[in-house]
């Protein structure tokens, strides 16, 4: 069996393994990322698009902030629609900060050129992966890579592999105690080759169900609207669902609507889950391996970069004796993990009409809306929340 050493074992080349990797080599701590997809299928994945304002700094300090800056799109607000009510949330007033578009595929992007520049080792491909001795001095990762069994020997091991993934399971199930909504619905999303309908981002709310008119850059938009669970890509040609989105929004944003193409056409089912504790042992859980949220309140990557400050941190300091970061990692990322679920279920039950729900359900989220438009506190929680609450 070939043998490979480091200090700190990665497992999942996403953007959080990613991101935990390139703070630790720029300290001068050495990592090995093992992830089971090919890098082209990592970047072929479209997630998120909004970047609070410290994930922003925290790539700023990891040093994959350059394109970044140049082609990323800050914004100062979002608005928040009921029929033809639009309620205007000034992130940039009422709390100094911005958010920023720029898609994870980007960010994921920046991150393996920065790996790479760096000499960090990526093994893609990567299949049976056994995590052993989490309760030793030392622990150690067995794997397959291009049909030869190897070894990873490490001091601690980072689960950056998502929900499916080795990690959070290496956890004895009596051990862990998991927490779950999952929502009846989806969001059907394309990406399509046209100017935005609007220069910030909408949350619509209507009779026919929730939209969201996002973006990527000033030519690229991301269009989602909601859908029963029971659906399929192929059930919606884009004719389809042009027509549907266009009525979801309000008409002053219709009216600016321009169709084309969809070069990208999925279904995303919504939950929020988390799963506790993030340590055992020597293994530490990051993003989606430990916590789902919907994608409603813009929070899973920057749930997953929070996560990352915290642990890469506390490794710093683990690697030179100080074990402290490492003893309150699961509960200080727990703390802020709770609040952005409770943020982006608020802001899903605002927005989505669920199946069976009564006309008292309804008038709740009119209610809540019209709170909004008429209260400067309730409108600056919103964007406190939305903007990133401090790591």
């Amino acid at each position: 069996m070939t043998t490979l050493t480091t200090q700190v074992a990665i497992i999942g080349g996403g953007p959080s393994g990613l991101l935990l990797s390139q703070l630790l080599n720029k300290a001068g701590i050495d990592t090995v990322i093992l992830e089971r997809a090919t890098r082209d299928h990592v970047l072929s994945r479209i997630r998120a698009g909004i970047l609070e304002w410290g994930t922003v700094e925290l790539l700023r300090e990891a040093g994959v902030d350059a394109r970044m800056d140049k082609e990323g799109i800050p914004h100062d607000g979002c608005y928040l629609t009921d029929e033809e009510l639009m309620v205007h949330i000034d992130f940039k007033g009422l709390t100094g900060k911005q958010v920023m578009v720029y898609g994870q595929t980007e960010v994921t992007t920046d991150l393996y050129n920065a790996q790479a520049a760096m000499g960090t080792t990526v093994l893609h491909e990567v299949s049976d992966v056994e995590i052993h001795d989490l309760d030793q001095a030392k622990s150690y990762v067995d794997f397959t890579h291009e049909g030869t069994r190897k070894r990873l020997e490490c001091l601690y091991v980072a689960g950056c592999d998502g929900f499916h993934g080795v990690s959070r399971k290496t956890i004895p199930e009596e051990k862990r105690k998991e927490f779950e909504r999952v929502y009846p619905f989806g969001w059907l999303g394309i990406l399509s080759e046209t100017p935005p309908v609007n220069d910030e981002l909408i949350y619509s709310n209507s009779r026919h169900g929730f939209a969201l008119a996002s973006m990527r850059n000033e030519n690229l938009v991301r269009y989602y609207v909601q859908v029963p669970l029971t659906d399929k890509v192929e059930d919606w040609s884009d004719q389809r669902f042009w027509d549907e989105f266009s009525r979801r929004i309000p008409s002053e944003a219709a009216s600016r609507l321009v169709t084309g193409p969809s070069i990208e056409k999925s279904i995303a089912p919504l939950r929020s889950f988390v799963s506790e504790p993030l340590r055992w042992g020597n293994l530490f859980l990051v993003g989606d391996s430990a916590h789902i949220v919907p994608p409603t309140g813009a929070k899973g990557l920057n749930l997953a970069a929070s996560d990352v400050y915290y642990l890469y941190t506390a490794l710093i300091d683990a690697v030179k004796g100080k074990t402290s970061g490492i003893d309150e990692y699961s509960t200080r990322a727990l703390a802020r993990i709770w609040k952005a679920m409770r943020f982006s279920w608020q802001m899903t039950t605002m927005l989505h009409r669920f199946d069976g729900e009564d006309a008292f359900a309804e008038q709740m989220r009119k209610a809540t809306l019209n709170h909004l438009a008429t209260s400067e506190t309730a409108r600056r929680d919103l964007a406190e929340n939305y903007i990133g609450l401090p790591f």
